[in-house]
């Protein structure tokens, strides 16, 4: 982000959580007013009556998830890794990505357990690069100007904009909540709530941590920087910098854990319901997680790791949440014709709208290669809707055997 914003990061974070919330505001309405729909993909075909265009939504979810955790597993072997172990970046990220699948396999209690643990760590984290960076500021030796500084050879909005583009990233995530919206009580009260309460908590630690660190470390040394906020870090002293990388190294694992349990389920259900090949359905005997599932995304994760950098996997993931955003801002305003026997969270209707015209913005500044690899990797979806569909009519018998589903 430094590279494109320059000083400008923080403004760039508040410009991205400002086009996130619009979205979810969009969420916050479908979610309770259809609260077992379960996500963008019933959406999509609730307001378009279109199979393809449903498998489209939830591939391109699926394909965001396997994306991001090629691009994290590049993040993880960067210098937060480096700073205890030179190894090489490529096969350090298979190893990690392998180990990310492991741990999913392993059962989705002992998984979420272990993603609890590791964001009160990521979360320590986070507030520990606050407090540092307002320790330097406070003692006379940052530079404030940093924080202000535009890149030159560009207008600022421009820059803002392609750098906020990047920040989107961090806000993304709010789309898996859809999926838990049978597990909340009361869910029209309590889920607007914890979810741009959720967005705003984290916009604003973010928001905070892009003023300070071009503060403290100058934005062209972020933009080098495989381990940026390792570097504030080591500005500000009086903190062993391993033991912050070892926090980074959680905080990245977490996300990474995180998105493969989303990619492997995700690819498990769209089987069952017929979208994607049948083998994908297959469990693990002992601890009934969906294996095949956990290898097929664990593969192509690999692939993406292995071709792939860093700025590119992680533009190219907002790229696809772009689609699913833009479906479900226009799937909002659609549904609103369709009347439910309980009351719901209800968005302006100026909300959906613009938050469709942000996603039509930010789809401008992606570049060919991220449209590339989005195009190839829906390509693949496509090939793969096909091919089930036609074995399915085939074979309209053919299903899993009950002993292998997962529970």
């Amino acid at each position: 982000m430094a590279g494109v914003a320059g000083g400008l990061v923080w403004l760039s974070f508040a410009v991205a959580l400002a086009m996130a919330l619009l979205t979810a505001f969009s969420y916050a309405e479908l979610v309770t007013k259809y609260p077992r729909a379960g996500g963008s993909a019933v959406y999509a075909e609730r307001a378009f009556k279109s199979p393809l265009v449903a498998f489209l939504v939830g591939f391109c979810m699926l394909s965001a998830g396997v994306v991001s955790a090629a691009g994290l597993s590049l993040a993880f072997t960067g210098e937060y890794l480096t700073a205890f172990l030179d190894v090489p970046q490529v096969p350090a990220a298979i190893v990690f990505l392998v180990i990310v699948a492991l741990v999913n396999a392993w059962g989705i209690k002992e998984s979420l357990r272990a993603n609890v643990a590791m964001t009160l760590i990521e979360s320590a984290g986070l507030v520990l690069v606050i407090v540092l960076g307002a320790w330097v500021i406070g003692r006379g030796d940052a530079d404030l100007g940093g924080a202000f500084s535009a890149p030159e050879g560009t207008s600022v909005g421009v820059a803002v904009l392609g750098s906020a583009l990047i920040a989107f990233y961090s806000f993304v995530g709010f789309e898996t909540s859809a999926n838990l919206a049978e597990e909340v009580r009361d869910v029209s009260r309590v889920y607007p709530r914890a979810l741009l309460g959720s967005l705003l908590t984290a916009g604003v630690v973010y928001v905070l941590i892009g003023f300070i660190a071009p503060a403290v470390v100058p934005p062209a040394e972020l933009a080098d920087s495989t381990g940026p906020l390792l570097d504030v870090v080591r500005v500000a002293g009086g903190v062993n910098p391993e033991m912050f990388a070892v926090i980074a190294l959680v905080a990245v694992a977490n996300v990474a854990l995180l998105t493969m349990i989303m990619a492997s389920r995700l690819a498990f259900g769209m089987a069952e319901r017929g979208l994607l090949p049948t083998p994908l359905q297959r469990v693990l005997l002992r601890r009934r997680t969906p294996g095949v599932a956990i290898v097929v995304t664990t593969l192509v994760a690999i692939v993406l790791a292995v071709t792939g950098e860093l700025v590119d996997l992680a533009s190219t993931v907002v790229l696809l949440l772009l689609f699913v955003f833009l479906s479900t801002n226009v799937a909002v305003l659609v549904l609103r014709k369709d009347a439910v026997d309980h009351e719901h969270f209800r968005a302006p209707t100026a909300i959906p709208v613009l938050a469709i015209v942000s996603c039509l913005v930010l789809l401008t500044r992606q570049e060919p290669q991220h449209w590339g690899l989005a195009a190839i990797l829906l390509a693949v979806g496509v090939v793969l809707f096909l091919v089930t569909r036609k074995v399915s009519r085939v074979n309209p018998d053919s299903e899993v055997e009950p002993s292998t589903r997962a529970r």
